[in-house]
């Protein structure tokens, strides 16, 4: 070949290698733009460009040489193919799915680079009922994501994986999807229980983590048969084995009983209404499975092994009697706690109810040195 010639046929290849970077920066920058179910149509052009370079034709195979930039570039779209990644949901939001193949709903509001907050309800609750937070937030100028766990609110109901390490599996993998970091967790109820076994399991990841808000959960919630009352009261062991099973084994007819026990007397029945038809999304079988899982947990080994600046909120009106959540704070280093008054409203869900206080509180934490 003349050198001239030579020297056209690279300008060539150089201008398909120009093309293959530019759609490499388009699918990094906006993936909506290439799914990655479609790479290969979508880059392929930029290969046929070459193909005089590379002395073939059609598909590439195992014994092309390709030219060193096309060949690291080619590794680097196999991967993100192989990786998972945030996709759009077919009912306007977002999902991300896990590592067993569930779909979870998620919502992100806010700027896009504030300070990172991502909320976690508790048992059968969904992710708007913290919708009094996420607009205060996200107002304030806070990058603010929640999602619905598996089999709650929006997000897909398998017939497997009710039990709290599971959820944490799906709380790492949710962070890693979205790459989530300098971020405070906000956790209330059984949403706590799912952190404390994500810190547990993931030690890996817990560089994600700034700051932990924890809200309104005891370590432990089944008394053992030999605890005083006493001890039972200091630990918030507000079950019994027996007690436990019965609530489960009739979950449809307990239900909106149990739900009207998270707030105060003062709550409003649209309120109440909308809170318990959230909890319907989930069915009671799944509900009890995952209730009798996340009761019998005893996090107390765990509480000490957390490094990250943490808030306990307990309250006076709440589902567990102060006295156990304050243990909780007084477990973990240099831990914080605020209890909400009976006349701040400080049921279970204070945050619903006195949102303005709630936010307030939490945001003084987070944004305190």
């Amino acid at each position: 070949m003349s050198s001239r010639a030579r020297s056209n046929d690279q300008k060539h290849c150089t201008g398909a290698v120009g093309t293959f970077i530019n759609a490499l920066c388009s699918l990094l920058v906006d993936q909506s733009l290439c799914p990655k179910v479609s790479l290969s149509s979508c880059f392929w052009p930029c290969l046929t460009s070459c193909r005089s370079h590379l002395g073939n034709e059609g598909p590439p195979t195992s014994k092309m040489r390709l030219p060193v930039p096309l060949l690291l570039l080619t590794s680097a779209l196999r991967l993100i193919a192989a990786s998972p990644m945030p996709q759009p949901a077919a009912g306007g939001g977002s999902f991300v799915k896990t590592s067993d193949g569930v779909r979870l709903q998620y919502t992100q509001s806010g700027p896009a680079k504030g300070q990172q907050l991502l909320f976690i309800t508790g048992w059968r609750q969904a992710a708007s009922e913290w919708r009094k937070q996420v607009d205060y937030f996200s107002s304030a100028g806070f990058r603010v994501t929640t999602y619905d766990m598996r089999g709650h609110g929006e997000s897909e109901e398998p017939g497997f994986g009710y039990r709290i390490s599971r959820f944490a599996a799906d709380l790492d993998d949710l962070l890693a999807q979205l790459d989530l970091n300098k971020l405070t967790i906000v956790s209330h109820s059984m949403g706590c229980s799912v952190v404390w076994s994500w810190w547990d399991q993931f030690p890996a990841s817990r560089r994600r983590i700034d700051k932990l808000v924890l809200d309104d959960q005891s370590a432990v919630m089944v008394r053992h048969p030999n605890w005083t009352d006493a001890q039972a009261t200091q630990l918030a062991a507000i079950f019994t084995p027996d007690s436990l099973y019965a609530l489960a084994d009739d979950m449809a007819a307990q239900l909106p009983g149990l739900v009207r026990g998270f707030f105060s007397t003062s709550v409003s029945e649209s309120d109440f209404q909308f809170v318990l038809s959230e909890n319907r999304k989930m069915t009671d079988a799944h509900a009890s499975a995952l209730l009798i899982d996340h009761a019998f947990k005893d996090w107390r080994d765990v509480l000490p092994r957390i490094t990250v600046k943490t808030l306990v909120i307990a309250g006076e009106l709440r589902l567990f009697p102060p006295a156990g959540v304050q243990w909780v704070a007084s477990q973990i280093p240099g831990a914080k706690e605020f209890t909400f008054t009976a006349a701040e409203k400080g049921s279970h869900f204070a945050f619903w109810e006195n949102p303005d206080k709630f936010n307030s509180v939490v945001k003084n934490f987070i944004t305190s040195k």
